[in-house]
C-alpha cells in the first residue's frame, strides 16, 4: 500500500483492496481512512522511510549471515537444544552461546542453574530466611530461558505443561514459569553432557508417581486446611 501511496495511486477503493488481509477491519472503513491528500512531500517522507527499512533489512541479513558462520561448529549442540519444546534455532542459538557445549565446567546441572540466576539466593541469618528473591545471573540466557518456557508450557500433552500446572496452583505462574525455565536448563545440561537428544516424560509423569507420596501429600494438604481424613481402600465392585 505504501508503495502504492508513494507511486502516486490515489484511489481509496484501489489502495484499500491492498490492504494486510489480516486486517480485521472492513473494507469500507479503510476506504474511508484513505480518502485524503497526499502531496509530494508526503510521499518523500514514506519514501525515506521504506528507505530506513530496507537498511535495517539489509543489516540483519548481513548479521544472520555473520551469526550463521559463526554457529557453524556447533550446528550440532544447536540441533540437540532445538529438540527441546519452545525453543527454536534462534533460541538454541542464544542458549548455547551463554553456556557452551562443554558441561564439565559445572560440576553439576544445580551449579548450572545457580550460575544462571534461576534459583533463589540463599538470605539467611540465625534461622531466619530473609530473602527468596532470585540471584541476577546471566540476563540474557535468563530471559531467553524464560521466553522459551512460556512456549514450552503451551504444548499440553508435554511434561513441562504438566509441571506448570502444578505448580501453577500453588506458587502462581511467575514462579511456575522460573521453575520451568530451570527444567528446561537442567535437561540441557544433561544433553549436552551425555550428546542425546530431549526426551519428553510426558503429562501423565506427576501422576504414575509413587501412589503413597502423592497420598501423603494429599492427606496433608487437607490437614493443612483443618480436615481430619481417615484412608479406606475401595472395594471392587463385582457383577
Amino acid at each position: 500500500m505504501i508503495e502504492a501511496l508513494i507511486a502516486g495511486e490515489s484511489d481509496p477503493a484501489k489502495l484499500a483492496r491492498l490492504a494486510n488481509y489480516r486486517l480485521k477491519t472492513s473494507q469500507e472503513k479503510l476506504r474511508e481512512a484513505l480518502r485524503g491528500r497526499v502531496t509530494k512531500h508526503h510521499r518523500f517522507l514514506l519514501r525515506l522511510h521504506l528507505n530506513q527499512i530496507d537498511a535495517l533489512d539489509a543489516a540483519i541479513a548481513t548479521i544472520d549471515q555473520q551469526v550463521k558462520a559463526g554457529i557453524a561448529p556447533f550446528r550440532a549442540a544447536v540441533e540437540q537444544v532445538s529438540s527441546v519444546p519452545g525453543i527454536g534455532d534462534i533460541g538454541a542459538q542464544v542458549i548455547i552461546s551463554e553456556i557452551g557445549i562443554d558441561m564439565s565446567r559445572f560440576p553439576s546441572d544445580g551449579h548450572l542453574i545457580s550460575w544462571a540466576g534461576l534459583c533463589p539466593r540463599n538470605d539467611e541469618s540465625a534461622g531466619k530466611r530473609r530473602s527468596n528473591r532470585l540471584r541476577k545471573g546471566c540476563p540474557w540466557l535468563k530471559t531467553t530461558l524464560v521466553q522459551c518456557a512460556w512456549a514450552a508450557v503451551r504444548k499440553k500433552d508435554g511434561y513441562l505443561h504438566a509441571q506448570f500446572l502444578r505448580l501453577k496452583a500453588r506458587r502462581g505462574p511467575k514462579k511456575a514459569i522460573m521453575a520451568v525455565a530451570a527444567s528446561i536448563l537442567t535437561a540441557i545440561y544433561h544433553m549436552l553432557k551425555d550428546g542425546t537428544l530431549y526426551q519428553d516424560l510426558g503429562s501423565n509423569h506427576f501422576q504414575s508417581r509413587s501412589k503413597g507420596q502423592q497420598t501423603q501429600r494429599l492427606v496433608k494438604r487437607l490437614a493443612d486446611l483443618g480436615y481430619e481424613v481417615a484412608l479406606k481402600p475401595l472395594v471392587p465392585v463385582s457383577f
